[in-house]
């Protein structure tokens, strides 16, 4: 996606303009650039760094004035990611995961009892890791590393144990652990919000939709399509839209009532039940889809991948029973 020129800030250190192209910015630069993307705020970034805001503020402009273009727009009391911030965020978030996996993998001994897996971010933040004590409870010796991409790993030569791939029901993978169900959920304040309540699906005209940021050349409300599709409202529309980088961001913003999200069943099985989120609307549409466990060639020689596998399987099956 190309870059369009946009006028710098005041205050940039004119000297770093002239840094060579392939010349990269600091690594803690970077660091201080990824908390800040994340917060989108410098002070919440600075308190996960331990700098103050001013601090902050300062490495976001060193970086800036490095790349030569703006990162962010500054707005009263408010940040947002411009078109080459998104951009440099997708790849500092992927390169600093790869480093992180790297020096996992580095300082792991034959010795250490290990199970490594990929899997998608909503289902880590959302299902697996709520769930995971019930595994390191009853396996204490067993170091459980997870690494949560949308990227598809090859098993063998990324050396993962397993992975639960989110794939179409369609592709003939065997059982799955779970098929998803969909259907709009929010904060139960949006559902009575006056002068505009949620009673049927056309009063969304009057909400804001959370939706994952999509590739280019995809539909903005693509998660959204296979309830839109069931419910016969291919002309619906929203009073705004909200974009996220992650799943389990949108949820976030959804529980503080920020607008309508796509909610995933089984993974927000839990939110449902606990009132933290509701489904303004009832029932869910089926989205083709569903959670599946590979186990690679490494994986199949570790007994405690099989176990984790096992307790998955377990899991699932819980799920069901009290969905």
């Amino acid at each position: 996606m190309p870059i369009r020129n946009a006028k710098l800030p005041s205050g940039f250190p004119a000297a770093r303009l002239s840094a060579s192209r392939n010349e990269l910015p600091p690594l803690d630069l970077l660091r201080t650039f990824d908390a800040a993307a994340r917060h989108l705020s410098f002070t919440l970034a600075g308190q996960e760094l331990f700098l103050t805001q001013s601090a902050v503020s300062r490495q976001i402009q060193q970086v800036e004035a490095h790349l030569g273009v703006p990162l962010f727009t500054r707005h009263h009391r408010a940040l947002a990611l411009t078109e080459a911030g998104q951009l440099l965020h997708r790849a500092v978030v992927d390169s600093l995961e790869r480093l992180r996996d790297a020096t996992a993998r580095v300082r792991s001994t034959s010795t250490m009892r290990q199970v490594s897996l990929t899997c998608t971010n909503g289902f880590a933040s959302l299902w697996l890791i709520p769930r995971l004590s019930r595994f390191t409870a009853n396996h204490p010796d067993v170091d459980v590393r997870i690494s949560a991409t949308m990227d598809v790993l090859d098993l063998d030569r990324s050396q993962f144990d397993l992975a639960v791939r989110f794939c179409p029901t369609s592709d003939g993978m065997g059982p799955p652990l779970f098929e998803e169900m969909v259907l709009p959920v929010c904060a139960p304040q949006l559902v009575k919000s006056r002068p505009h309540p949620l009673k049927k699906p056309a009063d969304l005209i009057h909400h804001s939709l959370l939706a994952v940021d999509m590739p280019q050349g995809m539909a903005l409300t693509v998660d959204w399509e296979p309830w839109i599709h069931s419910m016969g409202l291919e002309d619906l529309r929203a009073k705004s839209y909200m974009r996220f980088t992650t799943y389990a961001d949108a949820i976030s913003a959804a529980v503080a009532g920020q607008g309508v999200a796509i909610g995933r069943l089984p993974l927000l099985a839990e939110m449902l039940r606990d009132k933290r989120l509701v489904a303004p609307f009832g029932g869910g549409a089926s989205s083709q889809r569903g959670y599946y466990v590979l186990l690679g060639s490494k994986g199949a020689s570790n007994p405690d991948a099989k176990a984790f596998v096992d307790w998955l399987r377990v899991e699932a099956e819980l799920a069901r029973v009290h969905a």
